[in-house]
């Protein structure tokens, strides 16, 4: 986990937190016993190959919970492809159970929020403030 509250880079300073989840398609409980585990290190090498940190995890049997720090560059829509994609396409080779009777591993949806240190109200406050000082 990281400890510092912002990441640096040589054109910006950021503090991006995504809380994202997703369900399998039908909301079919797969992902359980070796899948949960395969699953979590495949989720974790995507997160090093593009270069996120992977904060929190859990895996339940029908949804995955993810906290991700991210670049800037990187949209939460991308973030959540690049793992649900990656991640079906191999469960689905590795394990035949995950592709019987299912047209893909995941539903299309997802839900993601945006997570920092500092609250909505505060920065509402903060932007409201900036003509009166």
């Amino acid at each position: 986990m990281k400890t510092e509250r912002w990441t640096t880079s040589n054109k910006a300073v950021y503090n991006i937190g995504y809380h994202l989840i997703w369900c399998t398609k039908y909301r079919r409980k797969m992902l359980v016993d070796k899948v949960e585990l395969r699953l979590k290190e495949l989720l974790q090498s995507k997160a090093i190959e593009l270069d996120l940190n992977l904060d929190t995890m859990e895996v339940m049997p029908d949804h995955v919970h993810l906290f991700v720090r991210a670049q800037p560059i990187h949209s939460p829509h991308y973030i959540v492809q690049q793992f649900k994609g990656y991640s079906s396409f191999m469960l689905r080779e590795e394990f035949p159970k995950v592709k019987s009777g299912l047209p893909s591993l995941w539903t299309r949806s997802y839900y993601c929020e945006s997570v920092g240190h500092i609250s909505e109200t505060t920065v509402r406050q903060y932007i409201e403030e900036q003509k009166t000082v």
